[in-house]
């Protein structure tokens, strides 16, 4: 049954390849089933490997299936091949699962799109690249994976490119991921150099001949990738302007596959990063900080999309500090419960911007609840589990992070409750402008009419939010504490020797939940009073987190400005007057010396003969001079 784990990136491609030759004759909706089709093929694929992996005891659950060697040169030899093991399932599983959700809800959300057959053909891209990443068995292989997800993105982000903020959107994206890029490469550069081989297995086997100090910086180089993948300080800001695409390719991105990419490639590293000591406190604290710094800015926005996007750098945010701390399986049940009620909140978002036709300005929504029944019971359990309300997904995966950082570190435990505490706050204000209050949406607002009266949407969006519901709600069953912990079991000989174990006893465990549980409580109250009958409170919303605590105001005056003065300086004096005066100097003499050659060529006899004459003249008179001085 392993061996049809070939399977599982096989099908988006070939989705991808027909729908390449074939979308537009295919046209809606059949572009769109195809596509959905081949991803729910990966998915079945990804099942029927899954239950191969189970049949085999639990320290032999390890298989790589090698296809043909790509790159034999000298001591690099790169084989295409993956590596099925319980890390590279468990991904696959939710991958192709959301994304093939994603899928079908696409079906409807874009049916009136021009360019639908290629909305579809970047999604099956988009997927194929992600099982790449995740199944691929050696860093260079994952590499290619990850470029893919990365210019996917950059498709999809500007999808809808005549609008100038969709084409600096994308543009951006990439360009931040590119920097990303440089750490992953220099990363893969450094290891090799040392061990002599790209081959996970053959890396991890040998990493006694890294030193200390080469450890951290591999350590610190693949944390810079993950930076750019996964939208961390320094390197966040450009996963919020990703909002300009299509809301589903928001939620592809935000739940299933390219911001997990940078925590993925984090845990499987992991027998690297156990090596450093100080580079995981750099993760950690990197974490932590970015956590609680998205969380304040989705505390003041006023677009839809824009809370659940600097919520999810949050949450992974919260991800990334249990990487730090040794917790990566506790890191691996909050990215899957994540995809559950993530992609069931921009899902549900998108039903609400697809009733209010193209509305997403929370200002302009309000008392939703009666007339999108569907979206507001579903996006009400995707909302309580964010929160963290019992017992509900978000409730154990995200206090399993806590109760971990508590036993590591106790101020970054602190700084996580206040953002867990911020984060409860932040998605009931979204929940409560957008389905309880005044109907806003019935208002004239300045050149803005009143919107029609909402509609619901069609069946084929409502399927993915109702399943996406269940799992949001039920997800935490995956790792529940007083069980036999399934998830931990399944997943940890991936990370035997390096997982931090928190040794907490029962009450412990226990004590630390119901603190979780207060403090979400404690923000749906807050909220509750503070926006239940109100859109506007300025005092709650400054423009210091309304613009992004001014990180992309830093950036342009420390880079985007000089840049700008150094292409002034370069076009206006280097190009027009150093280069442009070179090229045109060089004529100049050309043409000068041309001209006076010119004069030469009269054209009369007796010109030319006097030219004889003279010239003879003056041989002889050389010739006579040298006889002379002789």
């Amino acid at each position: 049954m392993l061996h049809v784990a070939f399977l599982i990136p096989l099908f988006p491609l070939v989705g991808f390849v027909v729908l390449l030759t074939f979308g537009r004759r295919l046209g809606n909706p059949l572009a769109g089933w195809i596509g959905t089709i081949a991803v729910a093929g990966a998915f079945v694929a990804t099942i029927i490997t899954f239950a191969g992996l189970l049949g085999r005891p639990s320290n032999a659950r390890e298989f790589t299936q090698s296809y043909f060697s790509w790159i034999p040169v000298g001591g690099l030899q790169v084989k295409w091949a993956v590596l099925v093991d319980p890390l590279s399932i468990f991904m696959c599983l939710f991958v192709t699962g959301v994304s093939m959700l994603i899928h079908l809800y696409s079906i409807g959300y874009m049916h009136e799109d021009r360019d639908y057959s290629k909305f579809f053909i970047y999604l099956n891209a988009f997927v194929f690249s992600m099982v790449l990443l995740v199944l691929a068995n050696n860093l260079l292989v994952t590499f290619v994976g990850w470029e893919g997800v990365g210019v996917c993105s950059y498709w999809l982000v500007a999808f809808w490119f005549e609008r100038d903020s969709a084409a600096s959107a994308g543009k951006k994206a990439f360009m931040y991921n590119r920097i990303g890029d440089v750490g992953f490469l220099l990363a893969m550069f450094l290891i090799f150099s040392k061990v002599g081989s790209l081959n996970y297995l053959t890396i991890f086997s040998h990493t006694h001949l890294l030193g200390s100090a080469t450890a951290t910086a591999a350590v610190l180089l693949l944390f810079l990738a993950a930076t750019g993948k996964s939208a961390q300080i320094p390197l966040f800001n450009w996963l919020p302007d990703a909002m300009e695409g299509p809301t589903p390719v928001s939620a592809l991105i935000h739940a299933a596959t390219m911001v997990t990419a940078g925590v993925y490639l984090l845990c499987r590293m992991n027998p690297i990063l156990g090596l450093s000591s100080d580079g995981r406190w750099v993760i950690a604290i990197i974490g932590c900080a970015t956590a609680f710094v998205a969380a304040t800015i989705a505390s003041s926005q006023h677009d839809i999309k824009k809370v659940l996007a600097f919520s999810t750098v949050s949450q992974i945010g919260y991800m990334v500090l249990a990487v730090g701390c040794g917790a990566y399986i506790a890191a691996l049940f909050l990215m899957v419960c994540h995809a559950f009620y993530k992609g069931l909140l921009f899902l549900a978002a998108g039903s609400v911007i697809h009733g209010l036709e193209d509305e997403q300005e929370l200002a302009r929504m309000g008392a939703l609840r009666k007339w999108l029944p569907w979206t507001f019971a579903t996006f009400l359990v995707g909302w309580l589990a964010i929160a963290g309300i019992p017992p509900l997904a978000g409730f154990w995966s995200k206090g399993d992070v806590l109760a971990n950082v508590y036993a590591k570190s106790f101020p970054l435990y602190v700084a996580g409750v206040i953002t867990a505490f911020l984060t409860a706050y932040y998605m009931s204000r979204l929940f409560y402008l957008t389905f309880t209050g005044k109907a806003r949406w019935q208002e004239a607002a300045g050149d803005q009419p009143a919107h029609h009266t909402p509609h619901e949407s069609p069946w084929v969006m409502r399927i993915p939010l109702l399943v996406l519901a269940f799992c949001a709600f039920f997800g935490g069953v995956l790792d529940l504490p007083w069980t036999n912990r399934g998830l931990n079991n399944f997943l940890g000989p991936v990370f035997a020797g390096t997982l931090y174990h928190d040794n907490l006893s029962m009450t412990s465990q226990w004590v630390l939940l119901a603190i979780d549980g207060v403090i979400a409580v404690a923000g749906l109250a807050v909220a509750w009073v503070l926006w239940r009958v109100t859109a506007s409170r300025p005092a709650l919303t400054p423009a210091f987190l309304e613009r992004v605590w001014y990180w992309d105001d830093f950036y342009d005056a420390l880079i985007g400005r000089p840049g700008q003065a150094v292409a002034r300086f370069s076009a206006t004096v280097i190009d027009a007057k150093v280069i442009d005066g070179a090229v045109n100097g060089v004529a100049s003499l050309v043409k000068s010396s041309s001209t006076g050659a010119r004069r030469l060529q009269t054209g009369y006899v007796r010109n030319y003969a006097l030219g004889i004459v003279l010239g003879l003249a003056a041989i002889l008179v050389f010739m006579v001079s040298r006889t002379w001085w002789s």
